[in-house]
């Protein structure tokens, strides 16, 4: 059903027709202001499709690279074209899973999104310049969507209730108001906060005009982590931080990783649950329902042979409790399980595939970034803390609204500057 203000497809269509004439370097803003601002359960039905706000502007974004010619610079990668292989999977298997019409049209809905946003980015964000300008951009943006939310924890109520597809009043756990402001739950809202920790930090070691922006959007992002009020970006917004502060220690990540892999098995072998349930320990320390994603990846490793093939349409058995809008669903809040779910082991492996290849090329464009000023390597340095914050937050929640700009965001920059470093001469010139 169509359900869309005046107001927001009014804004809707501004945001768009900027896209359209901004400068490139500019052009990937609007779509970041919408995905902050503008909530995405509001929709236009055409023949059963859904064009949500997002999906609206990311038209307006493909219109304008098409009438421009800017889709002949970009030169495919390999996180390109695993990308690709992840999508046409997930059309695939969930299209002969459910094996009906609407199945086809959700699916060819989520390649549009991922396919549309992460190309989108790729195509625009060319160069450094482009990534620092970005960053600024986001430094501001941010700042009155933390001010909302402050209105959001001290009255209760979501002041983005006026434009449609939010509640009035927010959700209240163990006496606190848990804000989501635009965002369709407060854990993806203070996920959002907290996958941005780690490029305002590495902000602060940019030039001195940066610094007061680095601390005016690592203020912002920290009080969307608090008034969401949610363990999931709490425990994401811990280990982006710690991702940032392992910059001291990076010439010996490699014997680091190994002993958290080994101690990990160590720890799996003398406990006497799976390892996997010191997410439902950490739960309990800092509140919420770590015992129900530990339980999830149990249940999920027993019934491996109802979905390794290519998913299954019916999970309920799995948990204590289910979820109002399917009878047949568990809540899943994991998005590797959710992936594997819809998709099955392909669809997980391409996906998993993916975001290795992006931890591997950050990994190695930073070695070869090594003449590189600081100011440049730290930004590396937090493209790959945040993916390690994404990762976390994978555990406690699958991603269903606009947090999936800045999740396509992430492996687009991630994407472009592995190939920077491919082509130095593309380097940004900008002074540090």
């Amino acid at each position: 059903m169509t359900n869309i203000t005046g107001i927001s497809l009014s804004l809707t269509l501004l945001m768009g027709i900027i896209t359209l004439l901004l400068p490139r370097r500019y052009a990937v803003i609007p779509i970041l202001i919408s995905a902050c601002y503008m909530t995405l359960a509001q929709r236009i039905v055409i023949a059963t499709a859904d064009l949500t706000i997002m999906r609206i502007i990311l038209l307006f974004c493909w219109i304008r690279i098409v009438i421009r010619g800017e889709l002949s610079s970009i030169k495919f990668n390999t996180i390109d074209k695993a990308l690709i292989l992840y999508v046409i999977s997930a059309i695939i298997t969930y299209t002969f899973l459910w094996d009906t019409t609407a199945a086809l049209i959700s699916s060819l809905g989520f390649a549009y999104n991922a396919i549309g946003l992460y190309f989108f980015f790729r195509i625009l964000i060319r160069d450094f310049d482009n990534i620092n300008l970005l960053l600024k951009t986001l430094a501001i943006i941010i700042v009155p969507l933390a001010g909302l939310m402050l209105v959001e924890k001290a009255t209760g109520e979501n002041l983005f209730y006026i434009f449609g597809g939010v509640p009035m009043f927010s959700l209240i756990r163990e006496g606190s108001v848990r804000c989501q402001g635009s965002f369709t739950h407060p854990i993806l809202a203070g996920t959002f906060g907290a996958t941005s920790i780690p490029f305002f930090i590495a902000m602060w070691f940019k030039n001195e005009g940066t610094k007061a922006l680095a601390i005016t959007g690592f203020i912002a992002a920290t009080i969307i982590v608090i008034t969401a009020h949610s363990s999931g970006p709490a425990m994401a917004y811990l280990f982006a931080i710690i991702g940032m502060l392992m910059w001291r220690f990076r010439e010996h990540m490699r014997v680091i990783r190994w002993g958290i892999l080994f101690s990990l098995i160590a720890l799996h072998m003398v406990m006497k649950a799976p390892v996997w349930f010191l997410i439902a320990r950490l739960g309990h320390l800092i509140g919420g329902s770590g015992w129900h994603r530990s339980e999830l990846i149990d249940t999920a490793i027993r019934h491996f042979d109802e979905w390794w093939l290519i998913g299954t349409t019916y999970t309920r058995h799995w948990m204590p409790t289910g979820v109002t809008w399917s009878p047949d669903q568990a809540d899943i809040t994991n998005q590797f399980i959710q992936v594997g779910v819809n998709g099955g082991m392909i669809t997980l492996i391409l996906f998993t595939t993916v975001i290795v290849l992006c931890f591997r090329d950050i990994g190695q464009t930073l070695k070869d970034s090594k003449d590189e000023p600081f100011a440049i390597r730290i930004i590396l340095w937090a493209m790959g803390a945040t993916l390690f914050a994404h990762i976390v937050s994978f555990v406690s929640v699958s991603y269903f609204d606009q947090i999936i700009v800045f999740w396509y965001l992430l492996l687009a920059m991630i994407s472009t500057v592995s190939s920077l470093f491919k082509d130095p001469g593309s380097l940004s010139t900008e002074p540090t």
